[in-house]
């Protein structure tokens, strides 16, 4: 496995939509198997709030591409390998709630099986395959409870591996949901073959990103926003490198972005990327995730946006809080 890291979290994150019907005290767990990295969330219900208590995520790339679109031997391998290590702690803290959700990887896959089968067989529950639109209304969902004003109209991006969900919402509710096929996985293939970085390459990437997110222009103009919040691994990576390099003290804007592609532009390869602030395991995927973002920037004309540690499979966590286990 090529990295992993573990947390332990004491922020308790507050249900403002729905009662809990879980009991006090329980563990509730979600499982997220993403098109670059699988994430483990178990959190215990603490006084009417969710409680993270574990996170774990490991690097598998799933999404890596094969000519016919279906999933490699090697990266079913990885993505098993890192479940074995899941199921390990999900022995140990016997969550009574447990959801497993897979998201743009398995949506594509024409071999999906091949991996469901024996993930559910590992880990003794199904594995479910999120539609576009349901994986970015669990993600609105994840982000929505951090809001500290939930009354104005925000615009959530999480860009993932294989593809990247945009969600107008307000009072915590979605009123849009869009998902379009562009992630960092799959960027990084088409545009950085064999790792190999250069400006052509890198303004070919963020050309094809703005034409793809231009089009949600005209859907999502007739709702203004007030706000604009990235979300989950890719997005909060390159603002650690932003606020990092003092470009910024938290949150993106095209300033930094453009910054940091000086910075990226001078590595020929993607494996000699050397900035603080980068874990290892984004090194291979963060000049595609760049590209995308600038993308997202030009397409929408955006100046800036915040960022949100929530995201889908926080979403899966407060769904299951509003449920008895004998709904699951």
């Amino acid at each position: 496995m090529a990295s992993s890291q573990s947390a332990l979290s004491t922020q308790a994150l507050t249900v403002t939509d729905a009662p809990s019907r879980s009991p006090e005290g329980a563990c509730l767990a979600a499982i997220d198997l993403g098109s670059n990295s699988f994430h483990l969330n178990i959190s215990q219900v603490d006084r009417g709030q969710i409680r993270p208590i574990h996170t774990l995520s490991e690097r598998v790339q799933l999404g890596e591409a094969t000519d016919t679109g279906a999933l490699t031997q090697a990266a079913i391998g990885r993505g098993l390998a890192c479940l074995e290590h899941f199921k390990q702690l999900l022995d140990e803290t016997s969550p009574c709630q447990i959801r497993i959700v897979g998201t743009h990887a398995l949506r594509r896959a024409t071999n999906r099986r091949d991996f469901i089968t024996p993930a559910e067989a590992l880990l003794g529950m199904p594995v479910e395959v999120l539609p576009g639109e349901e994986e970015a209304r669990l993600i609105y969902t994840g982000v929505a409870h951090t809001l500290p004003d939930n009354q104005a109209c925000h615009l959530v991006i999480d860009v993932g591996g294989g593809s990247t969900e945009f969600i107008l919402g307000s009072n915590a509710k979605p009123i849009r949901l869009e998902s379009l096929p562009l992630g960092c996985v799959s960027y990084g293939e088409a545009f950085f073959s064999k790792g190999e970085i250069t400006a052509a390459r890198f303004d070919a990437a963020c050309y094809q990103a703005t034409q793809d997110v231009s089009l949600l222009c005209q859907r999502f103009n007739p709702t203004p926003w007030q706000e604009t919040i990235g979300a989950s691994g890719t997005l909060l990576a390159l603002e650690k490198i932003i606020v990092t390099a003092g470009w910024r003290s938290s949150g993106i804007d095209r300033a930094s972005l453009s910054a940091l592609r000086q910075k990226l532009l001078a590595f020929d390869h993607v494996g000699d990327i050397d900035l603080a602030g980068l874990s290892a395991h984004r090194k291979a995927v963060i000049t595609a995730g760049l590209a995308i973002t600038q993308g997202i920037f030009d397409g929408l004309c955006l100046d800036a946006m915040n960022t949100s540690t929530s995201a889908l499979r926080e979403g899966v966590i407060y769904e299951l809080l509003a449920q008895s286990p004998h709904e699951q």
